[in-house]
């Protein structure tokens, strides 16, 4: 692990492994650096990755402030630390953040991102919400109504409660609020997208109907975008998967 540090002093954890041309992976709701150890060990023979745990994950400083403005600031301290211009891939709701971050004049070589959550859901009044459930204390509640209005079964919710996975979720519920705000209120980016210069992936499962209606609007509305459909796949798609359309994906723009 080594660090970095954001424009507000905020310490940020790094892990970096591979050899070849650096892709940042930028995770989304729930998760920090650990959680894609397995993605990131198929594509490190290709790419040099940078996992890094976002501001109040993991082994990086606190949330502090909900900010899409500082999560922009953190990912450009990460990508300060690079030479060159990184492929990023942004999953979930870090997709959204990539989008957000490039459109505010971060550069990178090649940007992939997998089903962004801007669909109906996600609002200030949720964020809002979630904030007022964390700060009284009440994780698990927070995590509910997260999963529920991101169409979890309450069944499914049932289930997970009973389960050793439930603890991860509530210790990261305190950052749910910004995930859902950087979702610009579950409404297409387009204004976002048209400033984005580099070439853009947008990609989903065809198990999500809903992300196949998003990403072929993020590819409409980026000037250089284009999506990609994974057959027989949702939101959880496979490592082994994921990671073979990424490595299509990057090295294109390689031999380019």
């Amino acid at each position: 692990m080594i660090t970095t540090t954001s424009l507000d002093g905020t310490t940020l954890a790094i892990d970096t492994t591979g050899t070849g041309p650096a892709l940042i992976i930028a995770a989304g709701a729930f998760c920090d650096r650990q959680s894609k150890k397995g993605l990131a060990a198929l594509l490190s023979d290709r790419f040099t990755v940078h996992e890094y745990d976002r501001r109040g994950r993991g082994d990086s400083g606190p949330l502090g402030e909900v900010s899409v403005e500082r999560e922009i600031e953190d990912l450009a301290a990460v990508v300060s630390r690079i030479d060159g211009e990184p492929f990023i891939f942004g999953d979930s709701s870090g997709g959204a953040l990539v989008i957000a971050a490039a459109s505010a004049g971060l550069q990178f070589r090649k940007i992939a991102v997998y089903e962004p959550p801007f669909t109906p859901g996600p609002s200030s009044a949720l964020a809002d919400q979630l904030a007022s459930l964390i700060a009284a204390g009440d994780h698990s509640r927070a995590v509910e109504l997260f999963l529920g209005l991101m169409g979890t079964p309450e069944q499914a919710i049932l289930g997970m409660k009973q389960g050793p996975y439930w603890g991860h979720l509530e210790a990261l519920a305190h950052t749910l609020p910004i995930d859902v705000r950087l979702c610009n209120d579950g409404q297409i980016p387009a204004e976002q997208l048209a400033r984005i210069e580099a070439p853009l992936v947008a990609i989903a499962g065809s198990n999500s109907p809903w992300a196949v209606d998003v990403v072929t609007a993020i590819a409409d509305h980026a000037p250089h975008g284009e999506s990609r459909i994974i057959t027989g796949h949702g939101h959880a798609v496979p490592d082994e998967t994921l990671s073979e359309v990424l490595t299509t994906c990057f090295e294109a723009e390689t031999d380019a």
